[in-house]
């Protein structure tokens, strides 16, 4: 699987939720593009990753 450009290795059967929670990202403030389409937050939890994906993430900032 490719995730912001890099290769990345994924176990079969992980969900898109899992993944970005491993790799510590905050699901509530990040967006992603899977294979070329935004990914609704609320499939998240159903999206299962294969090895030919291909995965934009981008996370939110606040500041001031």
């Amino acid at each position: 699987m490719r995730a912001n450009g890099k290769e990345i290795m994924v176990r079969e059967g992980t969900t898109l939720h899992e993944f970005l929670v491993s790799a510590g990202y905050d699901t509530s403030r990040v967006a992603v593009e899977l294979n070329g389409s935004v990914s609704p937050k609320k499939t998240y939890k159903e999206v299962m990753l294969k090895d030919t994906d291909h995965i934009e993430i981008v996370s939110f900032v606040g500041g001031g």
